[in-house]
């Protein structure tokens, strides 16, 4: 969906990891950038190259709420956006997840990935992406 978005609006799209990635054949404006590995490489990549007007896609809530509070808009996958309003709730309840696993306690994984979350991330990827392109027309 982002490859076929950034094919479609003629938008650059980085993707950032710490392996190497296929990337889709016959569109330039997608690239892809190589850390190395360990903790957060790629999130501190990200963090210090993303700029105001960028859209972030990341599940990574910590990663999100350094991103946030710079005016970088941040979706995750299921196409939930993180806000202002939101990323503290979201941060303490992911830091309050996290504490409970520590202790041992089984905290089961997120819901599959299904069509439903499909379906709500291309439409916050579309969302967000005519509101942050008539933003720089602005």
């Amino acid at each position: 969906m982002v490859f076929r978005a950034a094919k479609r609006l003629n938008l650059a799209t980085v993707l950032v990891a710490n392996q190497r990635l296929q990337l889709p054949a016959g569109n330039p404006l997608v690239t892809a950038v190589w850390v190395d590995g360990g903790p957060d490489v790629a999130d501190q990549h990200i963090a210090t190259q993303a700029e105001p007007g960028d859209l972030v896609v990341t599940q990574d809530i910590p990663l999100a709420a350094l991103l946030v509070p710079r005016g970088i808009a941040v979706l995750d996958p299921r196409g939930d956006e993180h806000t202002a309003e939101t990323i503290g709730e979201r941060l303490s309840i992911r830091d309050f997840m996290d504490q409970l696993r520590t202790g041992g306690t089984v905290t089961g994984g997120p819901p599959p990935y299904d069509a439903k979350a499909k379906q709500a991330f291309a439409a916050a990827l579309d969302r967000t992406l005519t509101r942050l392109l008539r933003g720089r027309d602005a």
